[in-house]
């Protein structure tokens, strides 16, 4: 059977790492004992590069790969940074501390009304600054670890899927998010950009 024609149920057990340009490794992720991270394919959910690497192989094939800026997050873009006014950030007349700080992941809306996640990296008297660069762009991602699950998905996953991918917003609790284990997934979760 081919599997790339079909939708595939998918859960592996992984470690994503950075890779620098003298070939050091850093941990960025991990999937925890008991937590996979499990997707359909064909959604969109993962790096489609990622995607193609894992629904090829079988249960228990352990994997070691890594894929380039260009098939990953792309490159970091300058012009992804931005400084926005204060006045967007007002809660009843007050400038709200409580989610907007340095650190902070806020979800966003371009003129086409789509929602686009970004980083707060600044808050000043002028206002603040974002970048919505993925938190990966510009890095060589290498990916280990072990497919647990790979067969067909049945059509209640498919649907599930379908209906998860329709939510509004990345609030795992609101969305029923099964399909990620969690908010966090690098290549595919909340976490990873592709959800939002």
């Amino acid at each position: 059977m081919d599997n790339q024609q079909t939708n595939r149920y998918l859960s592996v057990s992984y470690q994503l790492y950075t890779v620098d340009e003298d070939g050091k490794k850093s941990l960025v992720e991990q999937t925890q004992q008991g937590n996979p991270f499990q997707f359909i394919s064909g959604f969109g959910v993962s790096l489609d590069a990622f995607e193609q690497h894992i629904v090829a192989l079988s249960p228990g094939d352990k994997f070691d790969f890594t894929i380039e800026p260009a098939d990953a997050f792309g490159d970091y873009q300058d012009e992804g940074v931005h400084q926005l006014p204060r006045e967007m950030f007002m809660v009843e007349g007050q400038f709200d501390e409580k989610n907007i700080y340095p650190g902070a992941v806020i979800t966003l809306m371009d003129e086409e009304e789509k929602r686009f996640m970004a980083r707060v990296e600044e808050v000043n008297d002028e206002g603040v600054v974002v970048d919505a660069n993925h938190p990966l762009a510009g890095e060589t991602l290498c990916f280990t670890g072990v497919v647990l699950e790979n067969r067909n998905a049945s059509t209640a996953e498919i649907q599930r899927m379908l209906q998860s991918l329709s939510c509004e917003s990345c609030n795992c609790d609101d969305c029923n998010n099964t399909h990620t284990g969690g908010c966090g997934g690098g290549c595919g979760g909340c976490g990873g950009g592709k959800c939002c």
